[in-house]
């Protein structure tokens, strides 16, 4: 149970080793689906001592370049109920500890779900998130990534739009794309997620955030992504904590049986307790998922 730990304290030395961060537009030119709007865009620290972003309007992606590239990539979507982003807590914490070991990461800031901004809000963050995908894969020579060993790994409500782009990616979100870059991840990481929307198990503030108050029983099942997993769908991990009470294990495990059911690989890890939003570490125990993540990469 100790080699985790050694593992991640060697990770924490080595920080200093990675490239300086750097914020790239997501979208050259005009912002699809997108009204005219001033940034209101703040970043402050939230009750929990997150540095929470809201009103996102003009997405980007930060990329962490790691000195010694190994070829694999991850795009990270914080969390934050569809209404900001946890962006150092579930974004810069967690790439700085994968690059040391030689992933490529980079930090998804998408749109915040607003009519103000948004033509439609309930496709905005799936059309940063596949435009990213899609940026990455393009430019992976210039990254030293292959284009084959992209993935996604998606927090809380990241997760859920994680989990999108992996159940959606045959649908581009922005019908006008005429680029045809697939936007298929090649696998998927999924930290304690939203998955679903129904009224059973599925976080409610992100689907009114997402869809509204009223969403009609299409749009539910549309965006609960234990519904839409297939055999194209791409391999997944999953760790949740059983006592979660903001977002249900239910979630996870409903993503892992549509997993199983249509022959998809995927690997889970429960923890007895944590609750939600524990980030890097979960507090309540000596085991620690990135080194699992790292280690279920390496074997893709």
């Amino acid at each position: 149970m100790r080699e985790p730990i050694i593992l991640l304290i060697c990770f924490q030395v080595l920080v200093s080793s990675a490239q300086n961060p750097t914020e790239i537009p997501l979208y050259e030119g005009a912002i699809p689906n997108s009204k005219p709007f001033d940034n209101l865009e703040q970043t402050a620290v939230n009750e929990w001592g997150v540095w929470f972003t809201v009103s996102t309007s003009i997405p980007s992606l930060t990329a962490y370049l790691p000195d010694k590239p190994n070829g694999l990539a991850l795009i990270i979507c914080p969390g934050g109920g569809y209404g900001g982003t946890a962006c150092n807590h579930e974004g810069s914490r967690i790439a700085e500890v994968l690059n040391t070991a030689g992933v490529t990461v980079f930090v998804l800031k998408y749109r915040t779900p607003d009519d103000r901004w948004c033509i439609d809000k309930s496709i905005a963050p799936l059309q940063d998130a596949q435009q990213a995908i899609r940026l990455v894969r393009k430019n992976a020579a210039k990254w030293k990534i292959r284009p084959d060993k992209i993935g996604i790994l998606g927090f809380s409500a990241g997760g859920h739009l994680a989990s999108s782009v992996s159940t959606h990616f045959d649908c581009h979100a922005d019908s006008t794309v005429l680029d045809t870059t697939s936007v298929r991840p090649d696998f998927v990481a999924l930290i304690y997620p939203v998955i679903s929307f129904t009224d059973s198990i599925g976080h409610q503030g992100s689907r009114e955030n997402l869809l509204g108050r009223h969403p009609d029983h299409d749009q539910i099942i549309h965006f609960s992504n234990e519904f839409q997993v297939t055999a194209q769908s791409p391999p997944a991990f999953l760790v949740h904590a059983g006592d979660d009470t903001t977002v249900k294990v239910e979630n996870s495990l409903a993503y892992y049986r549509a997993c199983l059911s249509h022959g998809v690989s995927a690997e889970i890890h429960l923890y007895p307790a944590g609750g939600h939003g524990f980030g890097l570490v979960n507090p309540t125990t000596d085991d620690r998922w990135p080194g699992r993540l790292l280690n279920w990469m390496n074997r893709l």
